[in-house]
Order: C-alpha cells, then sequence, then structure tokens
C-alpha cells in the first residue's frame, strides 16, 4: 500500500472529516481517486469517439433529405 500526501484547503478537509467522520477516510479517498480515473478515463473515450465520427463525417457525401426518408422507409418493417 502506497501513502500520497496531498494538499487540501482546511475547509475542505474539515467538510471532508465532518461527512465521513465515522468511516475509513483512507478507503474513501482511495475509492474517490478510483472514480476520478473512471471518469477521466470516460472523458477521453467519449473524445476519441467524437473525433472518429467527426473523421467519418469528413469523407462522406452529403445525403439528401429524400434519400433519408427512402431509408427510413425501406428500413421499416
Amino acid at each position: 500500500m502506497a501513502i500520497v500526501n496531498y494538499s487540501v484547503p482546511d475547509e475542505v478537509k474539515t467538510q471532508f472529516n465532518r461527512v465521513f467522520a465515522r468511516e475509513n477516510k483512507s478507503s474513501v479517498i482511495a475509492r474517490l481517486m478510483m472514480q476520478a480515473v473512471e471518469e477521466r478515463r470516460a472523458q477521453k473515450a467519449r473524445a476519441q469517439a467524437i473525433d472518429s465520427i467527426l473523421r467519418r463525417r469528413r469523407t462522406q457525401k452529403p445525403v439528401s433529405n429524400s434519400q433519408i426518408r427512402a431509408a427510413r422507409i425501406a428500413g421499416r418493417p
């Protein structure tokens, strides 16, 4: 297990200690850090997906409204 030292504003520390008074603070911080890691990974994945979609859109020819309508009708049962 690693020891990590971070400086936080006194108000944040006070509120954290109050809210999590009866819990293992190391466990809470570890869980919050993992949530932050997962959130950042999800943000990167979303950004990559958006970039991929935008790259594809640059290479595709525009489609007319009538072509879109015909494709919708053809796809219906």
